[in-house]
């Protein structure tokens, strides 16, 4: 990575003048030092004078754009003037904070500081703070992207809003996500009203290609139209092993009641799709030259399916709630012309990310926005264009008074005759603040993954050998679950908890999400060195088969090898380079010292053999012998692939490919539990009433996704009910 060169001087004569009482003394130069950060090393210049910091550079860092790299702007100075590092971590970002402040401190001990001690304790005094209280017609407490989305919709509709967010910038657990959202672009896939349509006019009057459909998708058609229509069989597996994300097994079994039209509507639709299909095949038209077929009733039924899990103990049943399944689906077909208003761009295609269970995920690229006013947009990258400053602009611009206080937690609701009138909160230099809302509170914490303990707690799911301390999480350390217990307090009652989804393509060290294709990729048992899995399956069973088939290594359980080829469908994926400690790009006569230095006694001989297999099936259009694979959309090793998607099998090699190899581990990544909610989200008491002036968007909210959320539904339901509670705020008002 390029260097990165962030310099604060420091105003020498005030600066180490407030300092003389610490009566700190350093040999003075400048030293360099390299600690470790989050996502990697951390390098420092610090210079000392003889009796005090006066200049900190950071020369490289990996740290995570908007969410680690923050620390430097804003601790850096503060580390200045107090002579030391006893200044407080930035909530989100305490990692890297710590090793900004590790950093520091090696520095003044290679200058010899006098009092070490007092070094790592000099801190700010802490100032009198003048109280904050306003009145804003909506208040919000989270600006991740559930509550970005409702400050942006609330104020679109002429409300004043204040949102309140815990860490030190916006963005929550959106921006760490994988930026996907799952919907159906109906301009993107097969039209039976136009069956050899190869474009498609989009919302936006454009034309664009028709996206293919995936090795695999046929044969799940195929058995969906297969599926019994009889009610669901929940007494079979009272004697039998239910086998999540195996459709196969389960179509035999039934359908819950309330889905049946659904599933039946799903059956006309497929019928109509093979009917055209099926003589193409016929004629050795290979399936991946096919139009995609996807439809929301298919969106609705796998996220049915893909949701329904039963307990550890066998007692208990869970699936997702219709009503809110379908709203959030037909409301997602909105979510891109709304977020294209607002200058964001995407990538025209429907592609599946791990856990997906359908090529329907939608990539979006950044925003173009004009921030500062000069009539000429911004570009802003990826999640945090999209989901963070598309909406923050939109909401921040509509109204003078709209405000967002950052590093301030949120710690009651004020309530005032059984309504719900504001949020007291605190900043993080003690400031207290009280918002008092004349429409309402929006409750949009996210949920409680980063709090082990509590998801240990409410396990009903996971075997209990599988769930310790020292299990990783893929979330911000601010998502705690606070949300849930203020609202508890006002009344709310909860639901789904104890049905946590483990994300198996998380790095072994702080849990951080594995950005990542499974379709081109395979995972291996460090055991063995034979795949284990198939990769296209639903989160929870890729992280159950790792705990089986992985090994315990760096204080984690379910450690297994993910390997790549050199390229990969997955936008804005890194394949082929090293990024330390995380992904090693390494020929196959490296793997054997590679291996050596994970740690992972295994034979490479015996890796290559199962990727050399795996990749003739594929080429040959066949499944695995050792283990199928749903969608498998490329080889790991490097061929020539032709026009209509098949192989020249002549110019396949392994031994010339760079492999992508980083070893993973399952990690806590999202709560299906939450706060008991209705279609408008409003928030239910006990007897299923809303309490008055109280609405929740998000993961804070539950029953929405079962037992499993599929991959790329977090980002469409965290948008999508982020607007609706903030239409319901405004038209509750209206009443």
């Amino acid at each position: 990575m390029s260097k990165v060169w962030i310099v604060v001087v420091a105003m020498l004569f005030v600066g180490c003048s407030q300092k003389k009482s610490l009566r700190l003394t350093f040999e003075a130069g400048t030293y360099e030092v390299t600690a470790q950060g989050h996502n990697g090393d951390i390098c420092l210049s610090v210079t000392f004078s003889d009796s005090c910091i006066t200049d900190i550079q950071v020369l490289e860092h990996h740290e995570t754009p908007h969410i680690g790299d923050i620390v430097f702007d804003e601790l850096i100075p503060q580390i200045i003037k107090a002579n030391g590092t006893g200044v407080d971590a930035m909530t989100g970002a305490t990692v890297s904070s710590r090793g900004l402040m590790a950093g520091v401190t090696e520095a003044a001990n290679k200058a010899k500081v006098s009092d070490g001690e007092r070094f790592k304790k000099a801190s700010l005094p802490k100032a009198e703070q003048t109280p904050v209280e306003g009145t804003w017609d909506v208040v919000i407490v989270g600006a991740g992207g559930a509550g970005l989305a409702a400050a942006a919709e609330a104020a679109q509709q002429g409300n004043t809003v204040l949102v309140i967010e815990k860490n030190a910038e916006m963005g929550g657990n959106t921006l760490v996500s994988g930026g996907i959202f799952q919907s159906v672009m109906p301009y993107l896939v097969w039209d039976p009203a136009h069956p050899d349509a190869k474009t498609g006019v989009g919302y936006d009057g454009k034309t664009y290609e028709k996206a293919k459909s995936g090795p695999g998708c046929i044969k799940d058609l195929e058995t969906i139209l297969g599926w019994d229509e009889k009610a669901f069989d929940a007494d079979y597996y009272q004697m039998h092993a239910f086998e999540p994300g195996n459709i196969v097994e389960l179509a035999p079994h039934g359908v819950h009641a309330e889905y049946l039209p659904v599933l039946q509507a799903l059956k006309k639709e497929i019928t109509a799709y093979l009917a055209w299909a099926k003589p193409k095949l016929a004629r050795g038209v290979p399936e991946t030259d096919l139009t995609l077929f996807s439809t929301k009733d298919l969106h609705i039924f796998q996220t049915y399916y893909g949701g329904l899990r039963q307990s550890a103990d066998k007692q208990e049943w869970v699936y997702s709630d219709l009503r809110m399944v379908s709203q959030m689906v037909e409301q997602g077909q909105e979510l891109k012309p709304w977020l294209a208003k607002m200058g964001v761009t995407f990538l025209e295609r429907q592609i599946i990310i791990v856990g997906a269970l359908w090529f329907r995920g939608n990539k979006m690229l950044g925003a173009d926005i004009d921030t500062d006013g000069d009539g000429t947009p911004e570009h802003y990258d990826g999640n945090w264009g999209a989901y963070i400053m598309a909406p923050y602009t939109t909401f921040a611009k509509a109204n003078e008074e709209n405000r967002i206080l950052k590093s301030t937690t949120a710690k009651e609701l004020i309530m005032e005759d059984g309504c719900v009138k504001g949020v007291r909160a605190v900043m993080a230099d003690g400031t207290p603040v009280t918002a008092h809302a004349r429409k309402g509170v929006i409750i949009a914490t996210g949920g409680y993954a980063a709090n082990i303990r509590k998801v240990i707690e409410t396990n009903r799911y996971w075997n209990k050998e599988y769930l310790t301390s020292r299990m990783a999480s893929t979330n911000r350390s601010s998502l705690q679950g606070d949300g849930l217990d203020m609202a508890e307090k006002a009344g709310a009652v909860l639901t789904g908890m104890g049905w946590t989804q483990l994300m198996p393509l998380s790095y072994t060290d702080y849990g951080n999400l594995a950005f990542g294709s499974v379709s081109d990729a395979v995972f291996i048992s460090p055991k063995n060195g034979r795949r284990f899995v198939d990769e296209s399956l639903e989160r929870d069973v890729l992280s159950a088969k790792a705990f089986e088939n992985g090994i315990s290594l760096y204080g984690k359980r379910g450690v297994y090898l993910y390997i790549g080829g050199e390229e990969t469908t997955e936008p804005n994926e890194k394949r082929g380079v090293d990024v330390p400690g995380k992904q090693y790009a390494r020929t196959p006569a490296q793997l054997p010292e590679l291996l050596n230095t994970l740690r992972i006694n295994v034979s490479a001989d015996a890796i290559l053999k199962a990727i050399h297999d795996y990749d003739m099936a594929v080429m040959d259009g066949q499944q695995p012998a050792d283990v199928s694979k749903r969608y498998a959309t490329n080889t790991i090793g490097k061929v020539r692939r032709l026009k209509d998607g098949t192989y020249d099998k002549s110019t396949y090699s392994l031994d010339s490919t760079l492999l992508t190899i980083r070893t993973l581990a399952p990690a806590t990544h999202h709560t299906m539990g939450g706060l008991v909610v209705d279609e408008q989200r409003r928030v239910l008491d006990a007897s299923g009433k809303p309490i008055p002036g109280l609405f929740a968007a998000g993961e804070v909210t539950g029953g929405i996704h079962g037992g499993n959320r599929l991959g790329g539904n977090a980002l469409t339901e965290i948008l999508v009910s982020g607007r609706i509670a903030a239409t319901s705020i405004t038209l509750d008002a209206k009443k």
